[in-house]
């Protein structure tokens, strides 16, 4: 069933921009560099092959399609997958290696919210100054971010004014607003949000700063994931059991939200519902989150990528994953 339709509470009119234990992993890739060996297309007939569709302890077809399918682009991939309506049902390949989390990691900063609001450091309701200078993590030098580059622009007519920490949130998860992003991480600070991932078991997931700080990217202090965190999280998360039932709720239904359909629900029925949180920059593209079929069933799915040759095929293929994940898990 799909979560209740909780909404968030910013304490303002929503700004809506115009604009556990787990079996082992089935395969750790192949020997070498673990890079997926190129192969034909996969036909969106993905079980053409073997004639039907795998039955729901066949997890090997799955995995060897996923892999063909990965296969066809250039560039280095991880996936998690777990079918929460019958967990034995898990496919892991790379599941450890770490990535650059590019936006995945607004989810953890989002849970680090609730978690302070749970216990009354912040509240959504704080006025948040908007604000374009945010300070370095290497020496303390102000940077500024740059409008172009954000995927969401309207905040950026705010500067001056003041918004609520809870309209922050939606804006950085729903449309990835990195000016939102900065803004929420300066208030919640990003050691807290790490410190609540470790709590979490989140055991490799690292978020050290917001976005643009070019200085500390340039040192290689950037903000990194593994799939295997990120479907830790969205577990608890499905299972309810981030800060408290109706956070978890809350934060569901603001994922639910999300404007970026490029990837998980992008070749999946409108009946499907998929919270979920993207992220890119160049040469990688991920999204990862809980998708809800309309007959109860859902499943959490984590797809990154990095060192994507062609970042549109590469897309292409993670969202080909995605479905064949989809019809794996309503059988069809």
């Amino acid at each position: 069933m799909a979560p209740a339709q909780a909404r968030f509470p910013t304490g303002e009119t929503t700004f809506i921009p115009e604009e556990a234990s787990r079996p082992a992993p089935i395969g750790s890739g192949h020997a070498g560099s673990d890079r997926f060996k190129r192969t034909a297309p996969v036909s969106d007939k993905v079980w053409a092959t073997a004639g039907k569709p795998p039955s729901h302890r066949d997890l090997s077809a799955l995995e060897t399609a996923i892999r063909r399918e990965l296969g066809t682009v250039a560039g280095d991939f991880a996936v998690a997958f777990r079918n929460l309506s019958q967990p034995e049902e898990a496919v892991f390949i790379r599941e450890r290696e770490s990535f650059h989390a590019a936006s995945t990691m607004k989810t953890p900063v989002m849970m680090e919210v609730y978690q302070q609001a749970a216990a009354r450091e912040v509240s959504l309701h704080d006025s948040v100054l908007v604000k374009n200078e945010f300070r370095s993590i290497v020496d303390g030098s102000p940077f500024h971010l740059n409008v172009s580059d954000d995927s969401e622009a309207q905040l950026y007519h705010l500067i001056g004014r003041k918004r609520t920490l809870g309209a922050l949130v939606y804006d950085m998860i729903t449309h990835s607003s990195n000016l939102a992003t900065n803004l929420v991480i300066e208030k919640v600070d990003a050691r807290r949000v790490t410190q609540t991932m470790r709590r979490l078991g989140a055991k490799d997931t690292r978020v050290l700063r917001g976005v643009e700080d070019n200085k500390a990217y340039e040192k290689g202090l950037n903000n990194t994931t593994t799939a295997y965190d990120l479907l830790l999280l969205y577990e608890k998360l499905a299972r309810r059991e981030v800060v408290h039932p109706r956070a978890s709720d809350e934060m569901i239904q603001i994922l639910l939200d999300q404007t970026d359909r490029s990837i998980i629900p992008a070749r999946l029925p409108a009946s499907v519902k998929v919270a979920h949180k993207t992220g890119n920059i160049t040469g990688v593209h991920h999204d990862s989150g809980i998708v809800y079929l309309p007959d109860g069933k859902k499943y959490v799915l984590v797809l990154l990528s990095k060192n994507l040759r062609d970042f549109d095929q590469g897309t292409e293929a993670l969202a080909r994953v995605s479905e064949l994940v989809y019809r794996f898990v309503a059988g069809e």
